[in-house]
């Protein structure tokens, strides 16, 4: 069974699997401090939210979210990061975790849910196109 919560202090260490999985795909290291500051706007759940999708009680799925003011609508909702573990893809983890994210959106009176992925991310794209609208921008970004 497939459920999709908040996540719990004792989902940590499956946390952190999942967001190195994450990262790793997209060939960054992080060092511990940044997992520990993550970990810790995730428990004051303010400016930066995390639920965990679970299957059959494991966590296998993390979504991180945050709301931003928009100047063309009411408040927007960013998913920021989606990952599904390998050994769980095809079973609906990644769509559970959108609508979950899309739910709590709506609760907070936000105009619309939006995300990034990478051009040749295809298996995600077959994922996004069916529960989006593919809007055709491309995103530039400036380190600072």
């Amino acid at each position: 069974m497939l459920s999709v919560t908040p996540l719990r202090s004792d989902d940590r260490p499956a946390w952190e699997e999942l967001f190195s999985g994450y990262n790793a795909f997209y060939a960054r290291t992080w060092p511990a401090a940044n997992y520990d500051r993550a970990w810790q706007e995730f428990a004051r759940d303010e400016r930066i939210h995390a639920l965990g999708a679970r299957l059959d009680g494991r966590l296998v799925g993390i979504a991180h979210f945050l709301v931003h003011a928009s100047t063309t609508s009411p408040d927007v909702c960013y998913l920021q990061d989606l990952f599904t573990a390998p050994n769980a893809r095809g079973k609906g983890v990644a769509r559970a975790l959108i609508r979950a994210v899309e739910e709590w959106a709506r609760e907070q009176g936000c105009s619309r849910l939006y995300w990034h992925t990478q051009q040749h991310n295809h298996t995600a794209r077959r994922l996004y196109d069916q529960v989006a609208d593919f809007r055709d921008f491309i995103v530039y970004a400036m380190p600072l």
